[in-house]
């Protein structure tokens, strides 16, 4: 971009266009139009120049704002009014004018030490209610009609404009005005339309987002009612189609640059994948896209916990030709967008890329679980794990992920370890979707066992798989799944634990975790017969048991320790030795049996094979204690649990979503194309 050096003190002032001085003569508080009754109509035929309008509202303080009220009240009526001229240029400048003049005023009144200023501000405006309802009946006129797509995605970004004017999204009384409107029925059209859903669709999900989480836990909040109730096929289709567009374009970017990673050498390898993914100016800009993701990822929550109805769009292929906006484009506007698919390396493998939300989502939480360590991280892999805990409650979404017919190949992203190579990813061949998911928990746990420890994580992990346990022993459902990584997994879990007892002990309740885990392993030897896929697998089990029985016994020493001490924890220890009760049954009838046979046979270090040939034959002599409630989980419920958690994450979403709305967004260069020259 060329500059023009500053001209002397002696040259002429820089010509200003004559929309800007009618900005300036506004915000002045001066006379405006001369008396001239053409003046509105010639006003909305000027280009609006948004980031001058915006940048002079900022310039001004709110005492000078309140002074020039009554201009800016006659422009904010004047915007509205010209709207019925719904066939001229007039109304489409009149949209811009309004979204530059209320994003500009939030903007300056709207900060978080006086977030309600701007709205006490635009009450005090003539006739405020009455313009803004029909302000909110034109956009629903825009969208349900035959306008150009620049126009729908003005209304759009209005009503979003609007939405974000404060940092407490309860506190926008605004909103009582967009929820009472039949702006629902609008928004359901546009995703159940493919060209309008591709340009719009991350607006709208925005929208519908947002507007269930005001207010959300007050029961008067018609949206969350709109939304659970919502059976329109198309539409719910529609939904899920945004969803996994956006996370499918985050899932093929992060590939190409793990590919580029592996292509050079270990160490810039490392360092790449480790640092330059998640740490970067202002905070890194694949966190930026995660954020910005965040959005989509609550209005899945939503979507998955409030509509059954929405269950049976999770599985289905995407079928859209391209992608609705990604909120990199729509939020994040000066971050380089995403490369175009069409430049991808030559070796890159289109057939384990994401074909439904299921599997983009499982990819999408294998890439931002790597980071747990930031809050921000911590809480999107939470929101992520709060989604597969709604979905594996549930009876249809399990019987879709268990269905062998709907088997995909995914490309799960792992953690760099010292133990393992940094390429090292795991893409399966083509296997049904609860394995996957499996596939995906196991990598959890034995890549997220570090001193900073998310406990929390962890116990919702776990109770993802007992939701998948539970639903397989009910429907005696066998899975072929390699079951020694799980138990492996769990097994290194408690070992884990034991080794930073000193540490964790007093920062976390481990004793309830590990109960978690135990209880795991009770209900395969409880119940492995109804589901496992092969007696062998149940052998395998017990071998896995009898092999690191060092662990159970340090885990037992550990508990006893506690259970009989005064600690705050003395009572979950007790628990968790009554949990051991059949594990340490198990060791103690095979390890006599085992010492036998060797000194029998002459022999040191028993193989694998010979330890399950004597589990096989010594089984009817074991007896083991029926474990209680093995079978049964807490059903999950937002509220009261994880009301802080959702309302922190909306303030969060909200707040990204206003600190990233530039102006520049609604600069549409062709908006005049569909109009009559003027």
């Amino acid at each position: 971009m060329t500059s023009r050096k500053r001209s002397g003190s002696g040259s002429k002032r820089q010509f200003k266009e004559k929309v800007v001085q009618i900005y300036e003569t506004i915000l002045k508080g001066e006379e405006i139009g001369g008396g001239n009754p053409q003046f509105w109509e010639d006003f909305f035929l000027l280009k609006p120049k948004l980031t001058i309008l915006e940048t002079e509202i900022l310039k001004f303080t709110p005492e000078q704002l309140q002074s020039a009220k009554s201009n800016l009240s006659e422009l904010f009526t004047q915007c509205v009014k010209i709207l019925a001229d719904n066939t001229s240029i007039r109304a489409a400048y009149g949209l811009q004018t309004l979204c530059g003049f209320l994003h500009g005023v939030f903007k300056r009144l709207g900060d978080q030490e006086s977030s309600l200023q701007a709205i006490e501000f635009l009450s005090s405006f003539d006739n405020y209610a009455v313009n803004i309802q029909k302000l909110l009946d034109y956009c629903q006129c825009f969208l349900e009609g035959e306008y150009n797509d620049p126009i729908k995605g003005l209304c759009l970004k209005l009503v979003i404009i609007l939405i974000i004017g404060t940092y407490n999204l309860s506190q926008n009384t605004l909103i009582e005005y967009i929820i009472m409107s039949s702006l629902f029925d609008c928004l359901i059209k546009l995703l159940s339309d493919v060209p309008t859903r591709q340009k719009h669709g991350y607006d709208v999900v925005l929208i519908i987002t947002l507007l269930v989480n005001y207010r959300k836990y007050d029961a008067t909040n018609p949206y969350v009612v709109k939304l659970s109730i919502l059976d329109d096929e198309l539409a719910l289709n529609g939904y899920g189609q945004v969803i996994t567009a956006s996370l499918t374009e985050f899932c093929n970017q992060y590939n190409i640059e793990h590919m580029e990673n592996q292509n050079s050498s270990w160490f810039s390898s490392l360092t790449n994948i480790v640092g330059s993914m998640f740490i970067s100016e202002e905070g890194g800009y694949r966190n930026q896209q995660i954020r910005a993701n965040n959005a989509l990822i609550l209005a899945f929550y939503e979507a998955v916990h409030l509509n059954r109805n929405f269950i049976t769009t999770l599985a289905q292929t995407q079928t859209d030709t391209s992608s609705p906006p990604s909120p990199n484009n729509t939020l994040h506007n000066n971050v380089q967008g995403l490369s175009d698919l069409s430049n991808m390396p030559m070796n890159f493998d289109i057939n384990s890329q994401p074909s439904n939300l299921l599997v983009s989502f499982f990819q999408y939480c294998s890439i931002v679980m790597q980071d747990t360590k930031t809050e921000p991280g911590a809480n999107t892999v939470k929101l992520c794990f709060l989604i597969l805990g709604c979905i594996s409650e549930d009876q249809y979404a399990n019987s879709l992920m268990h269905d062998v017919s709907l088997a995909f190949k995914v490309r799960l992203h792992r953690l760099p370890m010292r133990h393992r190579k940094v390429s090292n990813d795991k893409t399966m061949s083509s296997q049904s979707l609860v394995c996957t998911l499996l596939d995906l928990l196991v990598e959890f746990m034995l890549s997220h066992m570090m001193k900073k420890f998310p406990l929390e994580l962890y116990v919702l992990c776990i109770g993802i798989i007992q939701r998948i346990l539970c639903y397989q022993k009910k429907c005696r459902i066998r899975v072929h799944y390699v079951w020694k990584d799980l138990w492996t997994a769990l097994i290194s879990l408690l070992r884990f634990i034991l080794q930073n007892e000193n540490y964790l002990g007093k920062k976390m309740n481990i004793f309830d975790l590990s109960i978690k885990v135990v209880n795991i392993l009770n209900f395969f030897i409880t119940y492995g017969d109804n589901f496992l896929p092969t007696p062998g697998s149940y052998d395998e089990l017990y071998y896995e048991i009898i092999r690191m029985h060092q662990v159970f016994d340090n885990v037992y020493s550990m508990a006893l320790r506690y259970s009989m001490g005064e600690g705050d924890f003395k009572e979950d220890a007790l628990k968790l030795n009554n949990a051991l009760f059949n594990v340490q049954a198990i060791i103690k009838h095979f390890n006599p049996k085992i010492e036998q046979w060797l000194a029998t046979n002459n022999l040191s270090t028993p193989t694998e094979e010979q330890i399950l040939d004597i589990v096989k034959k010594n089984y009817d002599s074991l007896t083991l204690k029926l474990q209680d409630l093995l079978d049964h989980y807490e059903t999950y419920t937002e509220k009261p649990y994880y009301t802080g958690f959702f309302t922190g994450m909306v303030k969060s979403i909200l707040n990204d979503t206003r600190s990233n709305f530039s102006c520049a967004l609604l600069n549409f260069a062709n908006i005049a194309n569909d109009y009559p020259t003027l």
